[in-house]
């Protein structure tokens, strides 16, 4: 199970930097939050179906460690560059080939669209639903003037079998007129 401590701790001292993270069930997600984050697919899909535009991929900050693979991410809209979503994923790279590890190296696509690309056999399996309350960081990356609540997941994606990518995800908040 992904551990949102875990993966907050690779870019996040004190994790109130980020936001303040209430665990939910799926029932008591708003729409359009839970259609975004309560299934089984790729957050890259499912933002791009929602926001009827591609998304770029902005990496803040990354690191390795050993094999592992990690980066603090932003999604913005082609359409208009606004900022869709947040992520934090950890990948494995041991269990991806060569040209799908430089071309999620290289930092230029959204990992879920890298994999769909290279029709890696992945499954993803979401973990948790969270109310998010964002704090001072993703109140910044989000460009919001003042909080507002918002909701995130951590999930897995397995490769081939194996579990490949331990994921936190957390879409921007709407406005009711998005929904």
């Amino acid at each position: 199970m992904p551990a949102l401590d875990h993966l907050t701790g690779l870019f996040y001292s004190d994790l109130v930097e980020l936001g303040t993270f209430e665990e939910v069930l799926a029932e008591a997600v708003p729409q359009p939050y839970r259609r975004l984050l309560a299934h089984h697919e790729h957050m890259t899909v499912a933002v791009e179906q929602h926001h009827r535009s591609p998304v770029d991929v902005e990496v803040i900050s990354s690191k390795h460690d050993g094999d592992y693979y990690s980066r603090k991410i932003v999604l913005h809209r082609k359409l208009d560059k606004q900022v869709v979503l947040f992520g934090i994923p950890r990948l494995n790279l041991r269990l991806v080939d060569d040209e799908v590890r430089r071309e999620i190296l290289s930092e230029n696509k959204p990992l879920g669209r890298v994999l769909i690309d290279h029709n890696v056999l992945r499954e993803v399996q979401l973990a948790s639903l969270y109310r998010v309350a964002p704090g001072p960081d993703l109140s910044r990356l989000f460009g919001l003037a003042q909080p507002l609540a918002t909701y995130g997941r951590t999930a897995f994606i397995y490769c081939d079998g194996y579990p490949a990518v331990e994921l936190l995800e957390i879409v921007a908040p709407e406005s009711p007129l998005e929904s």
